[in-house]
């Protein structure tokens, strides 16, 4: 009898030997892979959730929005105002175009009471810009026939500036107001008031001192070389000019301090960038008030320049950077 292996009932005892798994067995590879995918669902009844690239999207998976009960949550990481709402453009534009209409009927109404007391207005300024006493004050002279009234017309439109400054300022903040913080409303409501003021200050200013200072510079740069003989048209032309010019100029404190309030600057960075805004005084200065000897640009361009300074002198005396 011939002897069996020993190892042959060992062979016999052992079950067969799992087979192997192809690692190129593309069915096996799928259903390995399932086991570890998270997305993909194995319950025949239900769809493969859908997916945009940045979050699921579905019946199953609602995005979420903000509260409309609460329109100041956060879009986007952004905070919006609690009344900022999206309107079309064609919306934004007739609400600007109805508002400049109310604030030009503000400036036509105080144009039209200006016109009942223009003349007296007139002889009032001619007889206090010269350096002159009153009866030596040169009379003025008028070139073509509707130069009076255009000149009364030119004299009333002052008090209509004055009247529509506010009502601008007003209606500006009205239609700003939906994309305004609570305490940026409270600042712009402040400035109306404000700005009023500052223009008239503007207007005196110019009234008082820089007028009187320029024609008596014109006196002397003409007087011994020409009989004076001023223009009453072109005389008013420049004095309306150069005041409401300085209106204008006198609203500077008002604007940096409320670019500054509402965080749009600060006082450092206007320090550091002083020289540019030097610059650009001087070219709206020359720009704006036309004079041959140059003598009122450069009054106004000094105006706007101590404006700015003290502006920013005061803001760093109570500790604001």
């Amino acid at each position: 009898m011939s002897e069996e292996p020993a190892d042959d009932d060992a062979h016999r005892s052992e079950g067969p030997e799992p087979e192997a798994r192809s690692e190129t067995d593309p069915e096996s590879d799928a259903e390995s892979d399932a086991e570890f995918d998270p997305i993909v669902d194995r319950d025949d009844d239900e769809q493969p959730v859908e997916t945009d690239g940045e979050g699921v999207v579905g019946d199953r998976h609602e995005p979420s929005y903000p509260d409309p009960d609460y329109p100041d949550d956060d879009v986007g990481g952004i905070s919006t105002p609690p009344d900022d709402e999206e309107m079309p453009l064609a919306d934004h534009i007739e609400e600007m175009i109805l508002r400049l209409a109310i604030v030009l009927l503000f400036g036509a109404a105080g144009t039209a009471v200006g016109l009942l007391w223009a003349s007296q207005a007139i002889e009032h300024i001619w007889f206090n810009i010269f350096p002159y006493e009153i009866e030596q004050v040169p009379p003025p002279h008028v070139y073509h026939p509707l130069e009076l009234w255009l000149t009364r017309i030119k004299v009333s439109a002052l008090l209509g500036i004055m009247v529509a400054l506010p009502a601008f300022v007003y209606e500006c903040y009205k239609f700003m107001k939906p994309g305004l913080y609570p305490h940026e409303r409270k600042y712009y409501l402040a400035a109306v008031p404000t700005s009023v003021i500052l223009a008239a200050v503007g207007m005196l200013f110019s009234y008082v001192l820089v007028l009187p200072v320029l024609f008596e510079y014109f006196t002397f740069y003409a007087e011994g070389s020409a009989d004076i003989a001023y223009a009453l048209g072109d005389t008013f032309n420049l004095i309306i000019t150069l005041t409401g010019f300085l209106a204008i100029v006198f609203q500077i404190p008002l604007f940096i301090m409320l670019g500054i309030m509402m965080g749009v600057t600060t006082r450092r960075w206007l320090a550091q960038k002083r020289l540019y805004f030097w610059a650009a005084f001087a070219g709206l200065s020359f720009m704006f008030t036309v004079d041959p000897t140059m003598m009122a640009p450069v009054l106004v361009a000094v105006t706007m320049i101590l404006l700015f300074e003290g502006t920013l002198a005061i803001l760093k005396w109570v500790g604001r950077e």
